[in-house]
């Protein structure tokens, strides 16, 4: 479910600084950026170039027919697509890295993109992009631009070092039929309309026990703990100062929040639960009324018995603000690849391409990175959701990019993930549990990352 842009959330759900610098030159028509608007690029100048990525059936038809096109494009640059199983990813890309055969143009994002940057791996895009008009930064989403900058510290500003593949908004979906059969209206799409304390009130209505006294159907399934922390005013870490944050009165509450949804509220499934069937499984069995969702899921629901259709994240009623994550994954080009200019050229086309951007959302694998397309056409989609805007909000308003954006080394970020289930289970109180945990995982952090 999450093999689009993921979040390393156990509890079932998975930067903004600068202004890009490159030309502000807007386009003169519709039709993708010439390549050779990158400066050093020659079209006819003879290159061999591997992209490395992953991906299903889908995507790797959709990015072959992509290739095959550019190859068609400049007859003179072959381009290598190998596919690695996303489970092995990673660990072959590091292989290759070691063996100095790292592809020219690969995928990386979160923690690996901070990891790869910070270690001299990547080459810096930003003089490629100054120097042409390729990359019209106004019609491209800001916050998946800032996502692949690198001051040489922290990521989120400074030059680029790759550019977007996608941005993922998590959104919350729910079951239409559901809401419709309990008499409830709707969870709002706007931002801070919808609270925790309705949401709660919903869900328990739509929480149904059968006749053998089991929950049937649950109101809610995969809250989204950043979604909680973030709206209450919390965090994990404040990354300028590599200080450990959970040990806040908001990151209390909100955990808490999250974890009683089970624990005393009974309209989500506990841990049990989840092992006998994963809310996923539940919701598109009709089984949860809400479900987070990322557009990487539309294929799949577009299938389901069922109307659905998305809402903002609930609000905190302590602060009246909505959070989410926004995942990310991007192109990077290699530091050592032979050819700087065809490797940029590549990573362009793949990135900003406009028939790309069409077939993707076309097959509902992702929001267009083009601001127009993603305003117009694909707002004007007539499959679900019908509330598309919610993904462009999280784009521009309320999204966040995940935790593990900022660390080079995600240890601290995995244990706490793992030891959290001694407050989903109730063994241990969110503000006891959290007060125990922030030395522990200061001292990962500071091992791994500082």
């Amino acid at each position: 479910m999450l093999s689009g842009c993921g979040s390393n959330n156990d509890n079932g759900t998975g930067e903004s600084n600068a202004p890009p610098t490159v030309s502000t030159k807007e386009p003169e028509s519709s039709e993708s950026p010439s390549a050779e608007a990158t400066g050093g690029f020659d079209p006819e100048a003879k290159a061999e170039i591997e992209f490395m990525g992953w991906g299903g059936d889908s995507e790797k038809a959709v990015f072959q027919k992509l290739i095959d096109s550019y190859m068609q494009k400049y007859p003179n640059k072959k381009v290598k697509y190998t596919v690695v199983p996303p489970g092995e990813y990673y660990q072959k890309l590091d292989t290759l890295i070691a063996a100095k055969k790292t592809p020219d143009v690969f995928y990386a994002g979160g923690a690996q993109f901070n990891k790869f940057v910070s270690s001299g791996i990547l080459m810096n895009l930003q003089p490629m992009l100054d120097s042409g008009d390729i990359v019209d930064p106004g019609n491209v989403w800001q916050a998946a631009l800032d996502r692949y900058r690198f001051d040489g510290k922290l990521v989120g500003s400074g030059d680029l070092y790759g550019l977007p593949k996608d941005v993922g908004p998590w959104a919350m979906a729910y079951n239409k039929d559901l809401f419709d059969q309990a008499g409830l209206s709707y969870p709002s799409a706007k931002a801070g309309e919808y609270t925790w304390d309705d949401m709660l009130a919903d869900a328990k209505k739509l929480t149904v026990v059968n006749d053998r006294g089991k929950i049937d159907t649950f109101g809610v399934a995969g809250y989204s703990l950043e979604s909680a922390v973030w709206a209450n005013g919390g965090d994990w870490i404040d990354y300028s100062t590599g200080t450990i944050t959970i040990d806040t009165p908001e990151f209390a509450q909100a955990l808490q929040f999250v974890a009683d949804l089970s624990l005393v509220h009974k309209v989500s499934p506990s841990p049990d639960d989840e092992k006998a069937q994963n809310g996923y499984s539940r919701f598109v069995a009709g089984k949860v009324a809400m479900f987070p969702m990322g557009p990487w899921d539309q294929p799949a629901f577009w299938d389901l018995p069922f109307n659905w259709d998305i809402a903002a994240w609930p609000a905190s009623p302590n602060t009246g603000k909505t959070a989410t994550w926004l995942g990310s994954l991007g192109f990077v080009v290699s530091k050592d690849t032979k050819y700087p200019d065809d490797a940029f050229s590549l990573a362009a086309y793949l990135s900003l391409d406009r028939d790309s951007q069409k077939q993707n959302y076309e097959l509902g694998q992702a929001v267009p990175n083009l601001i127009d397309i993603a305003k117009g056409e694909f707002l004007q989609m007539e499959k679900a959701p019908q509330n598309r805007q919610v993904f462009l909000d999280i784009i521009e308003d309320y999204g966040r990019p995940p935790i593990e954006v900022g660390s080079k080394n995600t240890k601290w970020l995995d244990t706490f993930w793992q030891d959290v289930s001694q407050v989903w289970t109730g063994k241990k109180s969110a503000a006891d549990f959290l007060k125990e945990e922030q030395p522990k995982l200061q001292k990962l952090y500071d091992e791994g990352n500082k």
